[in-house]
């Protein structure tokens, strides 16, 4: 399918062929038909991509302290690849879009093929053929609402959402500051909604485009004469603000115009210093309207699709994008007038060169056009990278199944730069996602189903970098389909799941298996463990981790998806302890502080017990912050002291000496060595890189650690 990409790194806006995507549970894939340009947020964005690196940095001075703060806590090398490695990913453009869903997930309640709709949300209703979109981001349409319309649905529930902050009454006066697409759209919300609106711009044009659809309006400078004629001499109830502007004038404006104890509501992006005289005076309500309502943002309201209850939430994101559909329906909104240009989705960079300035047109409504059949070769779920070159007689046939920020920036650059792999093709269920990362290193195709890379004959091994709730089953997969695995951590999320991976591992002639836990892996680590294993005594260790914060709408909370963040990362430290002892853990005890509705169980002590006596504690923070360094660990034993700090210093002390080891440009937590060691062992035969009863054993003390947080208790292993 096509799709319209903003390149970070070189600002270039181009149309490309990527995989449609599949429906999974609570989404639907649509066909689109029609889909809005938006003359703000997207030309901010392609602004910011055509920028040079100083440019950036002088826009976006926050992501600079964020860079340097990175670099003082993991070094300069890695900074600069993760800043790179983030500007070559594009993004996808487009949020407001309308067409007909061709097939449903699970759970999709009324929804079905063939159902005409609008469509909504930043990465979903995106500028393509073909979008996956959430269920509460979807609106029906009725029959007499064309596509070119309901394109506009989102941002007209941008302009209801900002109107209804405003808490109008019928018979009310509103004022609209700004009468672009947002302003028109929440002119004519107000007008059905029974106020009187009056509209300001600074252009001619969009004053006399205002009044030929029958409302007040006027230009900036003679506004403020006409307030007290139209207003009774009071000023108005309501002030929308939907300029786009960084200037602070707007604002003083709103509150010149406004009556005394009115509401003023900035629903466009504008400069917000607040001129105290005006707003004090008149004692004003000043409010900033986030979007289109309650569950923007929320991942557990617009990926999840779980509703808010309407008798709390009366107005969320999805009933106002309905909301706004019924006003097209009965003609209460007419967009038609606001209807300027209309590109093919082939010539779609000109509609960006328009909105950006660089043609020289008037404009207001630009809408991109889709092919209305499916062309004859049919849904394509896989495409071709002409980029690929095959490696030299490979013996190692790779397939990779997701492609997240950890894997673009950390793990697939190491597979790339080590070689010894045929690279034969990468799936995500973001088509996007699978294509450029496919062109990016070297894969051979690009797809959006799994089967591709599990089921595939020409493919031997499998890595698995896919969310935490899909490892258990693709490792079951790959390992009976006779394909050797490296699945990043988690193995598995529960026991059933760890039981049924350690009972297909006892079948004879079963692939190898290993698990990401690369920080036992990393150049400190195995001299750290060199060093302690000159011991006659147990070991004491303490592992200190400054994981930081996680909202608690982060899926990795979720105990269906992520598993929680001990089973999810807390299993990485689990294992450095299981590897500085060389034996498996026998029993487990947490405790934790108190969540205080802000936290998920994740500020605990694990104190792990071991065979031989020794004794680990992993102490798992995240109420600590990202200017302190991640993890240190502390070992005693035999008068010998390590300390490894961050990966970036290892201190071995003796009563006779103290050694100390720097790396001053970056961390290495072992993820080389650790893909290194995979491939040596499957090239090589012999024991897997990591001993299968420590895999186990890491998993299940992570499951116990819960249990004891549960009951307060001791759990044998």
């Amino acid at each position: 399918m096509k799709q319209i990409l903003q390149h970070m790194n070189d600002g270039k806006t181009i149309v490309e062929e990527v995989p449609v995507p599949v429906a999974r549970s609570r989404t639907a894939l649509v066909k689109t038909s029609t889909s809005l340009v938006s003359a703000g947020t997207e030309r901010m964005l392609v602004d910011f991509a055509e920028k040079n690196l100083i440019g950036k940095a002088t826009s976006r001075p926050d992501l600079v302290r964020q860079v340097i703060a990175k670099a003082q806590r993991e070094g300069l090398l890695p900074t600069l690849e993760a800043a790179f490695n983030k500007l070559e990913q594009p993004m996808p453009l487009g949020y407001s879009s309308a067409g007909t869903i061709i097939e449903v997930g699970a759970e999709m309640g009324e929804f079905k093929p063939g159902d005409r709709v609008a469509c909504a949300g930043g990465g979903f209703a995106v500028h393509a053929e073909y979008a996956l979109v959430p269920y509460n981001l979807l609106a029906p349409l009725p029959d007499n609402v064309d596509f070119a319309s309901a394109a506009f649905t989102t941002l007209g529930a941008i302009a209801m959402h900002g109107f209804r902050l405003s808490s109008p009454q019928l018979g009310e006066s509103v004022c609209v500051i700004g009468l672009g697409l947002l302003g028109l759209l929440a002119a004519q919300i107000a007008r059905a909604a029974g106020c009187s609106v009056f509209g300001i711009d600074l252009s001619p044009d969009r004053v006399r485009l205002a009044q030929s659809l029958g409302f007040s309006a006027a230009l900036n400078e003679a506004s403020l004469d006409m307030v007290p004629g139209v207003t009774n001499g009071r000023g108005f109830d309501h002030v929308l603000i939907c300029a786009d502007t960084h200037s602070n004038d707007t604002v003083a404006l709103a509150g010149q115009v406004s009556r005394d104890r009115g509401s003023v509501v900035a629903v466009g992006a504008v400069g917000m210093d607040l001129p105290r005289k005006i707003y004090y005076d008149k004692e004003l309500d000043f409010k900033v309207s986030r979007s289109y309502g309650p569950g923007r943002y929320d991942p557990r309201y617009e990926e999840a699709g779980n509703d808010y209850p309407i008798g709390y939430v009366r107005w969320t994101e999805g009933r106002n994008l309905q909301a706004f559909v019924d006003l097209l329906a009965n003609g209460q909104v007419d967009v038609h007038p606001l209807i300027t240009h209309r590109f093919p989705i082939e010539d779609a960079p000109k509609a960006y060169d328009l909105i950006t300035g660089r043609l020289k047109e008037p404009f207001l409504g630009v809408l991109l056009t889709y092919p209305e059949s499916i062309e004859e070769k049919g849904i394509v779920h896989k495409v071709e990278t002409p980029s690929y070159v095959s490696a030299p007689q490979p013996t190692i046939k790779l397939g990779v199944l997701g492609a997240g920020n950890y894997a673009q920036a950390v793990f697939l650059p190491v597979i790339r730069k080590t070689g010894g792999a045929e690279l034969k093709g990468i799936v995500t269920a973001s088509g996007l996602s699978a294509q450029q990362t496919a062109s990016r290193f070297g894969f051979g195709f690009a797809a959006t189903t799994e089967e591709e890379v599990l089921e595939n004959p020409d493919i031997n091994s499998v890595v698995i970098l896919t969310r935490h709730q899909h490892h258990a089953r693709q490792v079951l997969t790959a390992l009976r389909n006779k394909k050797s695995v490296y699945c990043e951590k988690p193995l598995a999320l529960t026991p059933d799941e760890l039981a049924e991976i350690e009972s297909t591992l006892d079948q004879p002639e079963t692939p190898l298996l290993t698990v990401g836990y690369n920080r036992r892996f990393a150049p400190m680590a195995t001299r750290m463990s060199e060093f302690l294993k000159v011991r006659s005594e147990p070991l004491f260790i303490q592992y200190r981790v400054n994981a930081g914060y996680l909202p608690p709408t982060h899926w990795i909370h979720d105990p269906l998806q992520g598993g929680g963040r001990i089973i999810g990362e807390g299993c990485h430290f689990i294992d450095f302890l299981t590897f500085l002892v060389g034996d498996s853990p026998v029993s487990v005890h947490a405790t934790g502080l108190p969540d205080k509705e802000k936290y998920n169980r994740d500020n605990v002590l694990l104190t792990l017990y071991f065979a031989d006596g020794s004794i680990g504690t992993v102490t798992y923070l995240a109420n600590g912050n990202k200017n302190f360094a991640k993890e240190r660990v502390e070992a005693f034993t035999s008068g010998r002291i390590a300390v490894l700090n961050d990966f970036r210093t290892l201190e071995l002390v003796t009563e006779e000496r103290k050694n100390i080891t720097r790396s001053r440009l970056r961390q290495d937590k072992g993820h080389t060595h650790a893909w290194q060691g995979f491939l040596t062992a499957l090239k090589q035969g012999g024991p897997p890189p990591i001993p299968y009863d420590q895999l186990m054993s890491t998993s299940r003390a992570s499951f116990a650690a819960l249990e004891s947080l549960r009951s307060g208790t001791r759990v044998d292993l």
